[in-house]
């Protein structure tokens, strides 16, 4: 009787934990392994009325089963785990608890970063290449990753072995927000890269300028207002306006669009040539130029083809007279002067007036006769018009 009393007051004594543990395995765990609890008795002592806890919060409790499965491990798994259980030593049944089991998850391998390359503001038409990046653990070393690429909501590439994707010729289109998804070949975890927000850089337009003021010409005084548009491009766009090659004004659109600048007509130094210019980092585009005049300004609003005929004008008339006149000169029949005869013949019958030029034959001695003619005009006998010849000799010389 003495002996089972002191055998009932030993087993206390010899400490709760001596006569329970609680293991894990395997071990180590890592991230998507099995993690299986088990409680065992002193000597593999029969339990009953087990029950498991982690950080002192209760998990699972069973009336003969000594074990307990986790599931697939995370590293949320990891914690302080211990168990309790009944040991049955007749005639009384006393409750042991075990020491606290630290169970730490390793990681299987660092959540994937996603990369572009050469830059996640790539230019329109270049080769853009994302790149999943992440490294087993030393211990596990000899799994298979598999990878997979995604935009958006949908899927750009299936689970392969292959980290990279290469997207050539970029678009405006292929802007948006990628990430890429690592799983181990045949394992339970998988892991998911932060978004990458790719944003593809269009070059700008060639914008386009509209004047905008009153029906007539501005006046000074008047308001005029230069709106500026690039109908393509990546954002933001800078604007500059220009009077002939000076800069008057900017403007900065952060999402794209147009800009303006509106000004008051101060002077005649006011009118000129204007332009825009639109600027993205991509590139830089310069507009047509617009003519502004004001009210008796000689500068033309809108520019027009026959423009430069104006100042040329005085010039080619000036040269048309010097060349008639030249023809004039020219064709104008020759007659070699000399005294008109004191005599004129008789008109001729029929009340013809007569002459209307003469030729006079003058003779000197020893030089031939020159001989002047006289021209009538006869009287209109049928429907054309006839020219008479009147003939006269002057007595020669004395």
């Amino acid at each position: 009787m003495l002996l089972w009393t002191a055998v009932l007051l030993f087993v206390p004594c010899v400490g709760k934990t001596a006569w329970l543990y609680l293991q894990a395995w395997p071990n180590p765990v890592f991230e998507g392994d099995a993690l299986t609890l088990q409680c065992q008795g002193w000597k593999n002592t029969p339990l009953s009325q087990v029950k498991f806890y982690r950080d002192g919060k209760f998990l699972h409790s069973s009336k003969k089963k000594q074990t307990l499965s986790m599931g697939a491990a995370t590293v949320q798994s990891g914690g302080q785990y211990s168990c309790t259980g009944q040991v049955m030593y007749i005639p009384q049944i006393f409750t042991l608890t075990s020491e606290t089991l630290m169970v730490q998850v390793q990681e299987l391998f660092p959540p994937p970063v996603l990369s572009a390359t050469p830059s996640p503001e790539p230019r329109e038409g270049s080769l853009v290449t994302l790149r999943c990046q992440t490294k087993l653990h030393p211990l596990r070393s000899t799994l298979r990753l598999l990878f997979s690429f995604h935009k958006d909501s949908h899927t750009l590439q299936d689970r392969g072995p292959h980290p990279e994707l290469c997207i050539p010729g970029v678009k405006e289109g292929d802007s948006g927000l990628y990430w890429c998804e690592v799983a181990p070949e045949g394992g339970q975890v998988q892991k998911e890269s932060p978004q990458l927000e790719v944003r593809v850089q269009a070059p700008v337009s060639r914008p386009v300028l509209t004047l905008h003021h009153g029906p007539t010409d501005p006046a000074v005084g008047d308001m005029v207002q230069l709106l500026c548009e690039a109908q393509r491009g990546s954002p933001p766009v800078l604007y500059l306006f220009y009077l002939d090659e000076k800069i008057v004004g900017n403007h900065s659109a952060p999402c794209g669009g147009n800009a303006s600048l509106l000004f008051p007509v101060k002077s005649e130094q006011d009118a000129g040539n204007y332009s825009c210019e639109a600027e993205n980092g991509v590139s830089r585009e310069r507009s047509e130029p617009k003519k502004l005049s004001l009210k008796g300004s000689q500068v033309l609003s809108t520019p027009t083809s026959s423009n430069w005929l104006v100042p040329w004008l005085p010039v080619s008339l000036l040269g048309m007279m010097v060349i008639a006149a030249a023809l004039l000169v020219y064709l104008r029949p020759w007659r070699k002067a000399g005294p008109l005869p004191s005599q004129i013949p008789p008109p001729a019958p029929g009340g013809e007036q007569c002459p209307l030029y003469a030729n006079v034959h003058h003779q000197k001695e020893k030089d031939e006769g020159v001989v002047y003619s006289v021209v009538h005009r006869t009287s209109k006998r049928s429907e054309g018009q006839f020219y008479h010849l009147c003939r006269g000799e002057m007595p020669a010389a004395q």
